[in-house]
């Protein structure tokens, strides 16, 4: 504290000294900027030049465009007494030219430093802020400025104090080259960019299974291989040299191929080529690059790190992950909810496990599915083992009983929000084996819901795997509060690389992604 305190009380006096004017006023910064250099414990000296009262002020009426980065701008020479960031002494420093060539900032921003003007070198300082501040907004916080919420995003954006990634910059105590505050996907998925950007432009005609026959299988002979095999070497799937192949036999190398293509779009790997696989290989690069993009653009949003030992739920991949660390340790297939009934996109903490739950139907489903069936059948709510327990005559509220045919199986998991949005069991367990699993109201239904609470409640040693397999099938209701609750996060992300190094593609399961592009594009 003191030696921030003595660092403030040189800036001070440097501050005071320029404003004073004099002939050896250059002669003298060398000497002020050593003694700022030991106030911050830097071996590089600080620049003892300081912006006029009215610089920033004048810069603006003359350079309009920076008008949104005002306040940024006003801020950081507030925080550092008006102290220059970019030069030292009369020249830009090295992290000038370094941002400049990473942004692109063209040269002309340095105007005329060979003369000595002294408003010259004020307008390039400025120019240089403005433009970092541009520069990084746009790539650290993200192209798409409004309220998320409009994207039917509700995960809050991350708050990244982009002033201060400049303070560490002029302090020459960082540079840009390693200083890149952005999830870790955002840096593998850029990799996955360069190598797309390279077919951009490729020829691409869409490719049909032959005439009559709904797929190609395994030993088969069809012309349009010789296209598969071409495509699928493009798109780093065919481990051979399949561009010089002539073959249009379907071998064993390219069912290889296939499978690859196929496991990447989510796709059941059984090397069939059908509709599916069809419909995949004819999205385009341009058209993969723009996914790829808008998917960047979500990464900007995230915190650098995620939660330790969260549960990730990626809504079109229809996927549940399990992390203790950076370690997935637990996976499993889900079901979503169906386009019309959407499942959010947030973030909450799970806190407690319900073994043998019941089922309080939400009064929108009580109108649209339920009063219909028992206008139709009298016996409706006693075969399923409902009961009226409120509400009216004409919309009445209904709770199912615990029991094998219990809409939310034998448990659920609660992470309370004002979506009404839970983790549970489900007695429709043939869904989990289709390709697309958005079939529910909302809530996410899990394959393997048992192994879940045994991993959650592991810790807590009056829940032993029998018991807790005890509880599931007891027929009455039990919640479990979790010793230590966990972060959930229901996330929407179509493109990502792999702990492989492989880029998997997805669907844009409710158009999120196309609604994103128009904003961006």
């Amino acid at each position: 504290m003191r030696r921030l305190r003595d660092a403030l009380c040189v800036i001070a006096l440097v501050v005071l000294s320029a404003s004073c004017g004099g002939s050896n006023a250059r002669t003298a910064r060398a000497e002020r900027a050593a003694e700022i250099a030991r106030a911050f414990e830097t071996a590089v000296p600080y620049t003892p030049r300081q912006l006029e009262e009215t610089a920033l002020a004048r810069f603006l009426a003359q350079h309009t465009t920076y008008r949104a980065e005002s306040s940024l701008i006003a801020d950081f020479y507030a925080r550092r007494a008006q102290q220059f960031a970019w030069f030292i002494d009369d020249s830009l420093t090295a992290q000038a030219d370094a941002f400049r060539a990473l942004a692109g900032v063209p040269d002309s921003t340095a105007l005329h430093l060979d003369i000595g003007c002294d408003s010259c070198i004020a307008d390039t300082e400025l120019h240089l802020t403005a433009e970092f501040f541009r520069f990084a907004g746009r790539n650290y916080g993200g192209q798409f400025s409004r309220d998320l919420r409009e994207l039917d995003w509700f995960i809050p954006r991350a708050k990244k104090d982009i002033g201060r990634m400049l303070d560490s910059l002029a302090s020459r105590t960082a540079d840009l080259a390693g200083y890149e505050p952005l999830h870790p996907q955002y840096t593998r998925l850029r990799g996955a960019l360069t190598q797309l950007r390279a077919q951009e432009n490729t020829p691409w005609p869409a490719l049909t299974l032959p005439d009559g026959r709904r797929r190609v299988d395994p030993g088969d002979s069809a012309a349009v291989l010789l296209a598969i095999r071409g495509r699928l070497q493009l798109l780093g799937d065919h481990a051979g040299s399949a561009l010089a192949s002539t073959s249009t036999r379907y071998d064993s190398t390219l069912v290889l191929a296939v499978q690859r293509f196929q496991r990447r779009h989510g796709l059941t790997a059984d090397g069939v080529i059908g509709a599916g696989v069809i419909r995949a290989i004819n999205v385009t690069p341009a058209a993969r690059l723009r996914t790829l993009l808008v998917n960047m653009e979500r990464l900007r949003w995230l915190p650098e790190t995620q939660p330790a030992n969260v549960l990730v739920v990626n809504i079109p991949e229809f996927k549940l992950h399990v992390y203790e660390g950076n370690r997935e340790v637990m996976t499993m297939p889900v079901v979503v909810g169906q386009a019309a009934t959407k499942t959010v996109i947030f973030t909450a903490t799970l806190s407690t496990v319900v073994l043998s739950p019941t089922w309080t139907v939400p009064m929108s489903i009580v109108r649209s599915e339920m009063l219909p069936k028992m206008r139709r059948d009298r016996n409706y709510l006693r075969r399923n083992q409902m009961d009226i327990i409120g509400g009216t005559a004409t919309l009445p509220l209904i709770r199912q009983r615990p029991g094998a045919n219990n809409a939310l199986g034998r448990v659920k998991f609660l992470f309370p929000n004002s979506f009404s949005i839970y983790m549970h069991d489900t007695p429709a367990k043939s869904l989990f084996a289709r390709e697309q699993r958005a079939f529910s109201h909302g809530c996410i239904r899990l394959s393997r819901p048992r192994e879940l609470a045994e991993y959650l409640l592991r810790d807590d040693a009056s829940w032993s795997t029998t018991r807790i397999a005890e509880g599931m099938l007891s027929g009455r209701e039990t919640p479990i509060r979790l010793t230590t609750p966990r972060p959930v996060w229901l996330v929407y992300f179509t493109a990502w690389v792999d702990a492989d190094g492989i880029l998997n593609l997805r669907d844009d399961l409710y158009g999120h992604d196309a609604r994103l592009a128009r904003e961006l594009f």
